[in-house]
């Protein structure tokens, strides 16, 4: 249940004061009591992230470089569409590709990249979308990559043209088709793979999309698929790279990132205007690439196998319980800690341990799906949450 300030008694609390009078939270941090802590203020009950980058546990961290842009960049003003066209050449600079752009999250990014490739830049069709009366409006994948996220394409209008084959994409191809959708985490699910796919792509005169949103690390990522010749690429910005949780990229063939631009905010009539992204967010984002670029990339791996390792010299105290460092093959593909034991020895499931850490304290998030043991996500926590995970784990394991 959310928290609330009891109204009555906080005006009661006020005495004969005029209410005008009252000091708010942000004048007192003013006059010297420290930054507020609205989260605090609000009664919500912050995590320790235990899981990765979910959206819904707010992602990553943004580093203190980038808040300090961010803080730079909110005392200007400036004209919006000059800072997204110069910031996205920036990027386009540091990625070695045509061109970029920042949009409002990948979901955003799928988007605008449907959106240019089914309206263009015809500022009539533009503002028709998602009526595509008249314009090319298939988008074809396989159907092992159909998810939820594909809503975000779907939202321009197209209908999804679902094969499984390589002679069924061929056949599937018409005077109607906008695009070729690919979903990279579920590459080893389907018959076609990344490079088949652009070459057929490239055949037919058809223009490629691939959603990366969760597939960095490696760095090597933000290069590799516009080497392989995907004429669009869509990251999520607030997941690996550390920007902004409500910032994407877009990546690709520089016509097709124009129309996306044509398309998107501040363009009034456009499907994609309530994507909007601030100064903040576009000097946000460049600045946490810049820093994921420049970072020592190896040294950051020992630190998450080192977390694994406080963990799991914890847990392996009790009876039992066994642990491995695995690395998902593809989205999140960074070291994770997986702890099992046996249940009838330990006294505990996992469904009891997931639920004891998620209503302790502190509030601890694993890594969902857990069914027969758990996976520990170590790459989002903050310097200590290690020990914490692992003695609160220890303990609760050891009560069975």
């Amino acid at each position: 249940m959310w928290n609330f300030l009891n109204r009555r008694s906080f005006l009661s609390g006020l005495g004969g004061l005029p209410l005008l009078a009252a000091p708010s939270a942000a004048s007192a941090a003013r006059a010297g009591a420290g930054p507020r802590d609205v989260i605090a203020e609000l009664g919500v009950t912050p995590v320790i992230n235990a899981a990765g980058t979910y959206t819904t546990l707010t992602a990553s961290l943004m580093p203190p470089e980038v808040m300090a842009a961010i803080q730079v960049a909110s005392k200007q003003y400036v004209r919006l569409p000059e800072l997204h066209e110069a910031v996205g050449k920036r990027i386009a600079e540091l990625l070695k590709c045509e061109a970029a752009l920042v949009s409002a999250g990948c979901a955003s990014a799928l988007s605008l990249a449907t959106a240019a490739c089914v309206a263009g830049k015809d500022r009539h069709r533009i503002h028709m979308l998602p009526d595509t009366h008249g314009m090319k409006n298939e988008v074809i994948c396989q159907k092992s990559h159909r998810n939820g996220y594909d809503h975000a394409i779907r939202n321009a209008g197209v209908r999804m043209i679902e094969v499984e084959t390589r002679q069924q994409l061929e056949r599937a191809v018409n005077h109607k088709t906008a695009m070729m959708f690919f979903l990279n985490s579920a590459a080893p699910k389907g018959e076609i793979g990344l490079e088949e796919f652009v070459e057929l792509g490239k055949k037919h005169g058809v223009p490629t999309l691939i959603d990366a949103a969760a597939d960095v690390p490696p760095v090597d990522n933000l290069y590799r698929f516009t080497r392989l010749g995907f004429d669009l690429v869509a990251f999520s910005g607030g997941k690996g790279i550390r920007g902004p949780q409500s910032a994407g990229l877009l990546l690709g063939r520089k016509e097709l990132i124009e129309a996306a631009l044509m398309n998107n905010s501040p363009n009034s009539d456009s499907m994609c205007r309530t994507n909007k992204v601030n100064k903040e967010e576009l000097v946000g984002m460049l600045t946490a690439l810049e820093l994921f670029l420049d970072r020592d990339h190896d040294a950051t791996w020992k630190v998450w196998e080192k977390r694994c390792d406080v963990i799991s010299k914890q847990v392996k105290k009790v009876k039992t319980v066994k642990t491995e460092v695995l690395v998902p093959e593809i989205s999140n593909a960074v070291p994770h800690l997986r702890i099992t034991w046996d249940e009838k020895k330990v006294g505990r499931t996992t469904r009891e341990i997931v639920a004891a850490l998620r209503t302790g304290k502190p509030v601890i998030e694993l890594r969902p799906g857990a069914t027969d043991g758990i996976t520990v996500g170590v790459w989002m926590m903050q310097d200590g949450d290690d020990k914490t995970v692992g003695a609160r784990l220890r303990e609760e394991l050891a009560k069975g």
